[in-house]
């Protein structure tokens, strides 16, 4: 995710459609961004079926569908959070169907859940939130869905170190 925030500060005259189209762990996926609302509110973007992302199977590999959507949810959060650190904190993928065509994942932040992670900030200096979104094929169909934890934390947060027991001690021992 640092990264991504570094390439975004150095090349901030790009937009961010091409900053998302020409990240480094997507170009050589050939990923088109359809469309993008200021702060990354709506988020529609095209993950083609070639030759290296299809399987044995004639579908779209896995890994590929979680390489994009892994990312998405921390990325829009950093525009709501700019100065916070953001990472993915678990992601859940239910592959539903197989991707027998190009994929299109849509993502969508809402109003209401932007507004209970800036609320927890202010209270607690900290934010887990879950969003889902999918992937689906050119004939609409849902394909796989996305279930990604994010952590949000103020810079320099740490989580208070609880006291380890001597219980503890002695069920780590077996």
């Amino acid at each position: 995710m640092l990264d991504f925030i570094k390439i975004t500060k150095f090349l901030r005259w790009l937009p961010d459609r091409k900053l998302i189209e020409w990240f480094p762990p997507w170009w050589l996926m050939r990923i088109k961004v359809i469309d993008i609302h200021p702060n990354w509110k709506h988020l529609r973007i095209k993950l083609p079926l070639t030759r290296i992302s299809k399987n044995m199977g004639g579908s779209m590999f896995g890994g590929f569908q979680a390489s994009l959507a892994d990312p998405i949810a921390p990325m829009a959060c950093t525009k709501v959070c700019p100065n916070h650190d953001v990472w993915t904190k678990s992601l859940h993928i239910d592959f539903l169907h197989p991707g027998t065509t190009d994929l299109e994942l849509r993502f969508d932040f809402p109003k209401a859940l932007e507004q209970q992670i800036l609320q927890e900030i202010s209270e607690c200096n900290r934010s887990t939130p879950t969003f889902e979104y999918n992937f689906y094929r050119t004939d609409g169909q849902l394909c796989t869905r996305i279930r990604c934890v994010v952590a949000i934390r103020a810079s320099g947060y740490r989580k208070p170190i609880q006291p380890i027991s001597d219980q503890d001690d002695n069920d780590s021992a077996l």
